[in-house]
C-alpha cells in the first residue's frame, strides 16, 4: 500500500521503504521578503520560486518522523563585528550623500494561464493540480466528471510571523500548518495542464529576453548579485568577468528555450580573477570581489543612485 512521505520538500507517495528521499532537514526561513530553507543557501523573493528550491539532503522516506532541527550557529561576537564595521568605515573612500529613495513601480503580474485544461492535450499520469492549495494528482484513465477543485485563488502572504492567503482570513504561525490550510474556492474541474503548447517548437528556436530581474547585497569586500532566470543550462552558461563589466549569455532548458545576453556595466571595479558564479534552480548568483573596498549604492553604473546601504554578512540569515 502506498504511503505519503512527510519530509519537507518531498511529499511523494512510496511503497519501497528503502527508496531514496530528497528533502530539506531544516525549517523554512522567511526574512525581510526573502524566502529559503535554513539547511541550504538559496534565497528567493517569490513563493513559487521558494517551492522550486531543490532539496539539499538525501535519505529515506518517513511517514511519522519530523526532520531533525538544524543546529544553531554560534552567536556573533557583537564587539568584534562593531570593530570590523568601524575599520571598514575608516578605510573606505568618502561616500556620496544619500539621496531620497526613488519609488520603483511594481511590474504587472504575468497574464494568468487558462482556467481550464485544453481538451486536445494529453494529461500525464501523476500530474498535480496547478492551483494553490489543491495538490490532487491525475490518475490515467480516470473519469473527470464530478471533480471538485478546492483551492486558493489568491497569493501567499507572510507578515510578521503569520502565514496565509490573500483570498481568505485564516492565518497560522507554522509553515506545516500553512501548507494544510484548506482552499476557500471551489471549481468543478482541476487544472492539470492549462493551455499547454499545441505546437512543437521548431528545432533551434528560442525566446530572446531583453531583461531579467536582478538584485544585490554587499559586504565590505564583495558584492553578491542575483539574476533571476529559472532552469539555466549549466553546461552552456557563459559568464565573463572584466574589470568594470560582465558579459552574460544564459540559455534555459525550457521546451522553447529562453536566452538572455547582456553586457552589464558595473558601478565599481572588480577583481575578475577572484570573482565567481554559480547556477541555482531559479537564478544566476555572482560573487563580485571588490577591487578597492568601496561601497556600491547600485549594481550597474547606468542605474540611478538611490542611496547607499552597506550590509555586513549574508542576506536572509536569522
Amino acid at each position: 500500500m502506498a504511503q505519503k512521505c512527510v519530509r519537507q520538500g518531498c511529499g511523494k507517495e512510496f511503497t519501497d521503504v528503502e527508496e531514496e528521499c530528497h528533502y530539506h532537514p531544516g525549517p523554512p526561513v522567511f526574512h525581510e521578503g526573502q524566502k529559503g530553507w535554513k539547511c541550504c543557501k538559496p534565497r528567493v523573493l517569490t513563493f513559487d520560486e521558494f517551492m522550486e528550491i531543490p532539496p539539499c539532503t538525501t535519505g529515506t522516506h518517513s511517514t511519522t518522523e519530523k526532520p531533525p532541527p538544524v543546529e544553531e550557529k554560534p552567536q556573533i561576537d557583537e564587539a568584534a563585528l562593531a570593530k570590523k564595521i568601524e575599520e571598514a568605515s575608516v578605510s573606505a573612500p568618502a561616500r556620496l550623500p544619500i539621496q531620497p529613495a526613488q519609488h520603483i513601480p511594481t511590474p504587472p503580474p504575468p497574464p494568468p494561464d487558462s482556467e481550464d485544461d485544453d481538451p486536445s492535450l494529453d494529461i500525464p499520469d501523476g500530474a498535480e493540480c496547478r492551483r494553490k492549495g489543491c495538490s490532487i494528482k491525475y490518475k490515467k484513465g480516470s473519469a473527470r466528471e464530478g471533480e471538485e477543485c478546492v483551492h486558493h485563488p489568491g497569493v501567499p502572504i507572510f507578515h510578521e510571523g503569520s502565514k496565509g492567503y490573500s483570498c481568505c482570513k485564516r492565518r497560522v504561525l507554522e509553515f506545516d500548518q500553512f501548507m494544510k490550510i484548506e482552499g476557500c474556492k471551489t471549481k468543478d474541474k482541476h487544472l492539470f495542464v492549462g493551455s499547454g503548447k499545441k505546437d512543437t517548437p521548431e528545432s533551434g528556436s528560442e525566446e530572446i529576453l531583453a531583461t531579467v530581474r536582478h538584485d544585490f547585497y554587499q559586504t565590505p569586500t564583495q558584492v553578491i548579485a542575483s539574476y533571476f532566470l529559472k532552469k539555466i543550462k549549466k553546461e552552456t552558461a557563459k559568464v565573463d568577468f572584466k574589470g568594470k563589466e560582465i558579459d552574460l549569455d544564459l540559455t534555459t532548458s525550457d521546451p522553447t528555450p529562453k536566452r538572455y545576453t547582456a553586457t552589464v556595466p558595473l558601478f565599481g571595479e572588480i577583481d575578475s580573477e577572484k570573482s565567481s558564479f554559480k547556477i541555482l534552480g531559479t537564478k544566476l548568483e555572482l560573487v563580485l570581489v571588490k577591487a578597492d573596498g568601496a561601497s556600491w549604492p547600485v549594481l550597474r553604473s547606468d542605474e540611478q543612485l538611490t542611496g547607499e546601504i552597506l550590509q555586513i554578512g549574508r542576506a536572509g540569515k536569522v
